[in-house]
């Protein structure tokens, strides 16, 4: 098994929650997000990045606003909607929750079983 492979993965299915815990904070464009996303060590391309804003954002889970940049275009900022806030607080249970199991296995004391956890 290629771990290059595996880690790129787990990276792409973590990439919806990383974009939105970043824009709970505040509005951001897309090369502020990607400045940002690797600032984090989670190196996201263009390629990537707007075909999943695009999708966030046909969710519901988006809004974007265009305004005016001090040098060059206007830019596309984006922002998180309240469904997007709702929808972020499932994730991040889910994410508690897996977290919590791999804590508990990665533990030497690995004794007690934790909670069934649903990964759909």
């Amino acid at each position: 098994m290629n771990i290059d492979n595996l880690k790129s993965q787990m990276r792409k299915g973590m990439l919806e929650f990383c974009v939105l815990l970043l824009l709970r904070h505040g509005d951001a464009y897309a090369s502020e997000i990607i400045t940002k996303m690797k600032e984090a060590h989670l190196i996201v391309m263009e390629g990537t990045l707007y075909p999943l804003l695009t999708r966030l954002k046909n969710d519901g889970l988006l809004a974007y606003r265009w305004q005016e940049s001090p040098a060059g275009p206007p830019r596309k900022y984006y922002s998180i909607t309240q469904l997007g806030t709702q929808f972020l607080e499932q994730l991040q249970n889910s994410w508690d929750e897996i977290n919590r199991t791999v804590d508990h296995l990665r533990s030497k004391s690995a004794i007690v079983t934790p909670p069934d956890i649903n990964l759909q």
